[in-house]
């Protein structure tokens, strides 16, 4: 797909695209996956849920920026056919578009004994309720007051993240069961190790399969489930956009691949345009040079 001069830059002849928003980068100091972990291991558990919930107020504050409003501009006029991102923050809703979430959201807990679902707010609920004490240490440390760091060992880092010395959390700390079976609760996330739920896979490659051209942003494509999506498209049909999944099966299809990325991705050789920027700088720029309105975020 080589670049275009003229007014409609990257959109001439193209109905409609599918966004594909590409991989969140996975990190693990251990051997077994997360998922065995946090299954296995009450200490596990009462880490992730531990941090989780210092955390969850200021991450939910979190906003979509000038990239998210972009593609969901584009999706309302149909330039944009589908969107599937792993992203699990759900700024796109915030946004405006709908995604396909493959690897799910944390704003919703599930069972994993009885698959019984309830929303993060309502967890946040329970887990007040378990520690009543922990809930006042934050609320302190959210307003900082003196010496709020240095409640149960929390301390908040410039980053947003908040620390929290283990032996708090491991001693002091209390988990909510499921209120219908009494199992284990989890983010209804894909963690790593975790298999991605078969409706939502076949969703994702039924989109690159049937696609005219296929958009990575903002991804280097490192996790297979991203991968496979970009390398197996056959036929124009339309455009899909990756905000996070496999551009191989879009590959497969001969449907041109492009990416907005900072550094290499996985699927490099397979890629027919790579600009190498920052999503937010550039799709307002595809905007204008398509003669469309820039979103505002203010």
């Amino acid at each position: 797909m080589e670049p275009q001069r003229g007014e409609n830059l990257l959109f001439p002849q193209i109905r409609c695209l599918n966004l594909f928003h590409l991989e969140p980068r996975l990190v693990t100091k251990k051997l077994d996956p997360v998922i065995t972990e946090f299954v296995r291991s009450i200490r596990a558990r009462r880490r992730y849920w531990a941090r989780s919930y210092a955390g969850w107020r200021r991450f939910r504050r979190a906003q979509p920026n000038t990239a998210h409003y972009a593609l969901a501009s584009l999706e309302r006029i149909g330039r944009v056919h589908t969107m599937v991102t792993q992203n699990v923050d759900r700024l796109h809703h915030c946004a405006g578009s709908k995604p396909i979430e493959l690897h799910g959201s944390v704003y919703e807990v599930i069972c994993l004994d009885c698959g019984t679902s309830i929303s993060r707010e309502s967890f946040q609920e329970q887990v007040k309720d378990l520690n009543p004490k922990w809930a006042l240490a934050i609320d302190s440390l959210e307003e900082g007051q003196p010496g709020s760091s240095r409640s149960f060992g929390m301390q908040q880092r410039p980053d947003g993240d908040i620390e929290i010395d283990e032996k708090f959390w491991e001693q002091d700390f209390d988990i909510p069961g499921c209120s219908q079976c009494g199992g284990v609760l989890k983010p209804d996330v894909v963690m790593f190790g975790d298999n991605v739920p078969i409706e939502r896979a076949d969703s994702a490659k039924e989109a690159a399969r049937n696609c005219d051209a296929l958009l990575v942003v903002g991804s280097a494509v490192m996790t297979m489930s991203a991968f496979r999506l970009a390398s197996c498209l056959i036929g124009y049909r339309d455009i899909k956009l990756i905000i996070n999944p496999n551009p191989r099966l879009a590959h497969e299809a001969n449907a041109p691949i492009a990416a907005i990325n900072i550094g290499g991705t996985r699927a490099d050789s397979i890629i027919s345009l790579k600009i190498n920027a920052r999503c937010g700088e550039i799709l307002p720029r595809v905007l204008r040079m398509g003669s469309l309105a820039v979103p505002s975020i203010s």
